[in-house]
């Protein structure tokens, strides 16, 4: 698969040829959601909490008298049928862990099917070089507007903070652009967004990265592990 290759001013400048068998060679979406689903459960904190009738603040007063209205025996008005009163079965101080988990080797197949999915929708937009001489926010929408960006967009940028920085700056506050680093790209950040804006050194990097060894080479040989201090890998 040929995929496009753009500058700064929307141009058309070369081109990238990405293997799609090593992304999954076609849309598997049932492992896509398997994978979506974890994600999106792993940010709930299972923290939720609601009032019952004694953390409502208010009054204990008795409402009215408790005979001759010829209305209901009622006490004060935090009891749960009243509106603005507590729960009848509030939820107390016990953590609910919605934590999911699936294989790293099928993580990683997620990932790099769903972003052969963006490919395939024309939905990635990869370009030669996103750094900036300076930040500024209407350069980083004219870029946009050169790639004919129009909806909600996921920019990828790399971990160096000194290369890219003028360019997070300048996207960071864009409505309907988020930002993450190009080694955390993962199928829910993707989907999240319509497009997908990467430099082609980051998309490389990715590709040929951790996220490549979707088989045995990830438990022989990983990537990415810290080195020892003879210099050599552990």
């Amino acid at each position: 698969m040929d995929v496009p290759v753009y500058n700064t001013k929307g141009d058309e400048v070369a081109t990238l040829n990405i293997d799609e068998q090593s992304l999954g060679g076609t849309v598997n979406a049932a492992l896509i959601k398997q994978a979506y689903v974890m994600y999106h459960a792993n940010l709930r904190q299972g923290s939720s909490r609601t009032k019952n009738r004694h953390d409502v603040e208010g009054s204990t007063k008795k409402i009215y008298k408790q005979k001759g209205t010829g209305r209901a025996r009622h006490g004060d008005r935090k009891v749960p049928q009243f509106r603005g009163g507590g729960h009848a079965f509030a939820k107390r101080r016990t953590r609910e862990d919605y934590h999911l988990s699936m294989p790293t080797k099928m993580r990683r197949k997620a990932n790099r099917n769903a972003l052969l999915a963006k490919l395939v929708d024309n939905e990635v937009r990869v370009v030669d070089d996103l750094a900036f001489a300076e930040p500024k926010t209407r350069s980083f929408v004219d870029l946009l507007g050169a790639l004919k960006v129009d909806r909600s967009a996921l920019v990828a940028l790399s971990g160096d903070r000194d290369g890219q920085r003028n360019a997070a700056l300048s996207a960071r506050n864009i409505d309907g652009v988020t930002l993450c680093r190009s080694d955390q790209l993962t199928c829910f950040n993707m989907l999240n967004h319509r497009y997908l804006v990467i430099g082609r050194r980051e998309l490389e990097s990715w590709l040929n990265g951790p996220s490549s060894q979707t088989g045995k080479s990830a438990k022989i040989e990983p990537m990415g592990r810290a080195k020892a201090a003879g210099g050599e890998a552990k």
